[in-house]
């Protein structure tokens, strides 16, 4: 029988193109529920694990229509216990089975921190590499709408700090469908965070991107947007602002370059760095808080390794260093804009007077 379950299992193969023409119309809402049809179908180890998503069909429906197909053994409602939930999945993954576990918001991720860090993604390390721990920890992560500094926090830069983890971050349905197979059919603990405030957000996809096949490369990030003045790097909602303010900039003669990261670890460093050493110039945008961020990370890799190509300081967008505020005016201020990528791209390229200079 493990022969079976064994042989039913598809490795990982990465496609090779980044990018797919567009053809068709998909949510990421659709793309995630989907992924993990598919998967459950292909393996039979693979489950899910969760606060409401069996009966309910998930707090944002993600898996509507998989307790119904896959029964109560493999979509699992949990109580509201994350700390517990989080440590039976680890457990089933040292068993050998495929577990996913939903997180409603990472911010009750703190609740389990412990299983995630200290046994999830040590085991493989601390046992010489003879257990692995195939298990994806995944819901909606950063800011949504007014639901204040308890429920709107940024991990990526918390989780990608911890060797033993593959943290992962999709924008776009391709992202979303593509970056979730490749997480569920990798041998090692991944953290994959998605974005409340996309899953309604509908995105062209190819058949090549419908096919069940298909799964995305963990490490490498995408090129959405080719140019030669400044690079500009995102990952989650954050590439769906650069976009606009690239579309801007152009508007002003400045041709800016758009990395959506994809995989914050293990970072596509070669893509970031050869696309500055074309440009020049370098703007990091985050959701997240700006102290030990990603995008502190991104700079001190392009210091290290393409230093001598920079023609302007690096610029960093990020949240604001407070917690989230609820007035939605505030809350507006405290996370990036397209306004704030645009007057960054302008400083980096000397079109406007530099922050150090006006002050």
């Amino acid at each position: 029988m493990l022969g079976q379950s064994l042989l039913k299992i598809r490795p990982a193969i990465s496609v090779l193109r980044s990018y797919s023409s567009a053809a068709k119309q998909m949510t990421v809402r659709e793309a995630l529920n989907s992924a993990l049809d598919e998967e459950m179908s292909a393996d039979p180890k693979v489950f899910l694990m969760g606060e409401e998503v069996g009966e309910y069909q998930g707090a944002y429906k993600i898996s509507k229509g998989l307790l119904e197909k896959y029964g109560p053994e493999r979509v699992l409602d949990t109580p509201i216990t994350e700390a517990g939930f989080a440590g039976i999945g680890v457990g089933a993954a040292y068993y050998g089975l495929k577990p996913v576990v939903e997180f409603m918001t990472f911010n009750f991720s703190m609740q389990a921190i412990d299983h995630i860090i200290n046994s999830a993604a040590k085991s493989n390390y601390m046992s010489a590499g003879q257990m692995s721990v195939p298990i994806v920890f995944r819901g909606p992560n950063g800011a949504a709408a007014g639901v204040g500094a308890q429920h709107s926090q940024c991990y990526a830069s918390w989780y990608a700090s911890c060797p033993g983890l593959k943290v992962l971050s999709p924008y776009s349905s391709e992202d979303a469908r593509g970056l979730l197979k490749a997480a569920i059919r990798d041998p090692d603990p991944v953290v994959f965070l998605e974005n409340e405030l996309l899953y309604g957000e509908s995105f062209p996809v190819s058949d090549e991107v419908l096919d069940s096949s298909f799964c995305l490369p963990i490490g490498k990030a995408k090129i959405e947007r080719k140019g030669k003045d400044v690079t500009i790097t995102a990952f989650s909602k954050m590439v769906g602002y650069a976009l606009k303010a690239a579309e801007i900039l152009e508007k002003e003669g400045i041709d800016a370059e758009v990395i959506n990261l994809r995989s914050i670890r293990p970072l596509d460093r070669s893509t970031i760095n050869a696309s500055v050493r074309k440009t020049n110039r370098l703007i990091t945008v985050e959701e997240g808080f700006p102290q030990h961020g990603v995008g502190a990370e991104i700079c001190a890799s392009v210091v290290e390794e393409s230093f001598a190509y920079l023609d302007a300081p690096v610029e960093r967008i990020a949240g604001a260093d407070v917690p989230m505020p609820y007035a939605a005016n505030l809350e507006r201020m405290a996370v990036p804009q397209v306004e704030d990528i645009v007057r960054a791209a302008k400083r980096a390229c000397y079109r406007v007077v530099p922050l150090a200079a006006a002050a």
